[in-house]
């Protein structure tokens, strides 16, 4: 009970998806688990290999107990066991934590049809580049989507130069389909880097859809022609209704399109290809 993970929230997380025994992207995944144990000051505890060795026991275990194919693996890694006092103690072991579980895909309804959004003030913490597991905030803001039956909350947030900018979901990075490109807003402390973010700047390339990251108002959101959410287990999925309002234009208002179908085919003929 001492653990300063349980006390404070002191550490960060990863979840890596599982694909038929396979891990996906994990390079990636341990890449942002090193770049958020830096930003809060922990050692990693384990090197690259040796967390491969562990999600490769653990998916493999979860498979042969449940049969469970598709995975996501969570990892847990908090500052350690010590006296409470808000100063990071020093020469303490960090307390690795992890398990796994079968991934939850979207449905075939919320793939053919798209899901509904709510929207929201981004009231949370100014450092949303760490995967911190501090995620008070997040859970009200996902809480404000399922009080009205969505599946995300959209969040915007006022900056220097005005606002309100798109900044992601509660657990999900957020993009926009305008005249054909995908956007999304820029890298910085107020959103996490979702590993989708470069996955789907390449799956971009590769299906010739232009891609650009840019602050996006929320006048943007509501206009585009597409919205979409990404993330570990959701992949990509788009969402067709804002607040209630239908998003989209034309004969394909209220509809997922063209660009999201095209990235969906393209991610699973990925995952065949970039697990280990």
């Amino acid at each position: 009970v001492l653990d300063r993970g349980f006390l404070f929230g002191d550490g960060v997380y990863e979840v890596v998806p599982v694909y038929a025994r396979k891990l996906f992207r994990f390079d990636e995944h341990m890449a942002r688990l090193d770049r958020s144990l830096s930003k809060i000051r922990i050692a990693n505890p384990l090197a690259h290999e040796a967390w491969l060795e562990r999600c490769r026991k653990l998916a493999a275990a979860l498979a042969e107990a449940e049969g469970s194919e598709d995975q996501v693996v969570y990892i847990q890694v908090t500052r350690g066991v010590a006296p409470r006092d808000h100063v990071m103690p020093e020469g303490i072991a960090p307390t690795v934590f992890m398990m796994s579980n079968p991934m939850k895909p979207p449905t075939p309804e919320q793939r053919h049809g798209g899901v509904a959004c709510t929207t929201a003030r981004d009231f949370r913490w100014e450092r949303g580049d760490i995967k911190s597991i501090s995620l008070l905030g997040n859970v009200l803001a996902r809480q404000m989507s399922a009080d009205h039956g969505a599946v995300e909350t959209i969040m915007f947030r006022d900056g220097p130069h005005g606002g309100p900018w798109l900044t992601e979901a509660a657990a999900c990075n957020v993009w926009i389909v305008h005249e054909g490109a995908l956007l999304g807003p820029p890298k910085s402390e107020h959103l996490l880097e979702g590993i989708r973010y470069e996955l789907l700047r390449e799956l971009c390339e590769e299906v010739g859809i232009a891609y650009n990251l840019r602050p996006l108002s929320e006048a943007d959101v509501r206009s585009a022609d597409e919205v979409l959410l990404s993330s570990a287990t959701k992949e990509v999925l788009a969402v067709t209704k804002i607040d209630g309002e239908a998003v989209g234009h034309g004969a394909l208002r209220g509809k997922p399109g063209p660009v999201y179908g095209r990235l969906y085919e393209a991610y699973q003929q990925a995952k065949l290809t970039m697990s280990l």
